[in-house]
């Protein structure tokens, strides 16, 4: 069975990210958990309180969102429900990243799947700071999913690479079920001027072939330019349903990060991101 946790702010992106969550596992046994952190919320606004007026205002905020959970899960659920998939909902006093982390643990969680703004948004930016932060901390696949975004079959899936990572086994696995129930094309992009691969580059590639054998997979170079820009030309002439890339130390996703390329790119992604983790889990 998929474990699938869905962050959510009660907004109106976080519930188009679980009614995505529930068309792509649709015909598949599925757990999702409903997950808010509330820690901030309590300690925002009372930074001088009294520990009396910090516990009555915990309780107070704990009951407040497990109604809204409720509220939101009847939302979803469906007339009737689909057999194949429960929800569980989840109050956590923590920050996000760490709440998020620490269940991810407790659980074995497959994948998180969360709700990103559009551009008409105050962040300007489809990928807002809380995004990012999970992006980059949380160690579990993340696939962000654009508020305007409609539900489409992942047929077309870009996947850049510079073929330098040693791969996850389990995040590769997530990839290629995923890929392969819907039967998809997974173009592998590298972003480079030399036709050549050094032996750690071709044993990688040949690692990708192993795993990945339920899609369709594809090797592709295009010469190097501003990568944002290549991606997106690939994304437009692949008509891509979805981005996947690697997040690891000293790898071109966090270069993206930590040079703000993410949010050039973010500006204009109009399909679902998958950021695959390559941490130990």
């Amino acid at each position: 069975m998929r474990t699938v946790l869905i962050p959510t702010d009660f907004s109106k992106n976080a519930l188009h990210a679980l009614r995505y969550a529930q068309e792509l596992y649709k015909c598949e046994r599925a757990c999702f958990f409903i997950f808010h952190a509330y820690a901030d919320e309590v300690y925002g606004e009372y930074k001088t309180a009294s520990h009396e007026q910090i516990a009555q205002r915990k309780a107070d905020k704990k009951q407040e969102i497990e109604r809204n959970l409720d509220q939101m899960l009847e939302e979803v659920v469906g007339t009737p429900p689909n057999p194949l998939h429960t929800y569980e909902s989840i109050a956590s006093f923590d920050t996000l990243v760490d709440g998020i982390n620490d269940f991810v643990d407790d659980m074995n969680i497959d994948l998180v799947i969360m709700g990103t703004k559009g551009e008409t948004s105050n962040h300007k930016t489809t990928f807002g700071s809380y995004t990012i932060e999970v992006f980059k901390y949380v160690k579990c696949p993340v696939l962000a999913v654009p508020e305007e975004f409609e539900y489409r079959q992942p047929k077309n899936i870009l996947f850049p690479t510079d073929y330098m990572l040693p791969y996850k086994r389990r995040e590769l696995k997530l990839l290629g079920d995923l890929a392969g129930k819907f039967k998809s094309n997974v173009y592998c992009l590298y972003i480079t001027d030399f036709e050549e691969l050094s032996p750690r580059q071709e044993d990688n590639k040949m690692f990708l072939e192993e795993v990945l054998t339920r899609p369709y997979i594809f090797f592709e170079t295009t010469g190097v330019q501003n990568r944002a820009d290549a991606i997106m030309e690939q994304v437009s002439e692949k008509n891509a349903d979805m981005l996947v890339m690697v997040n690891s130390r000293h790898s071109f996703f966090e270069d993206m990060l930590y040079r703000s390329t993410v949010d050039l790119l973010s500006l204009k992604m109009k399909i679902p991101f998958l950021v695959m983790q390559n941490l130990n889990r």
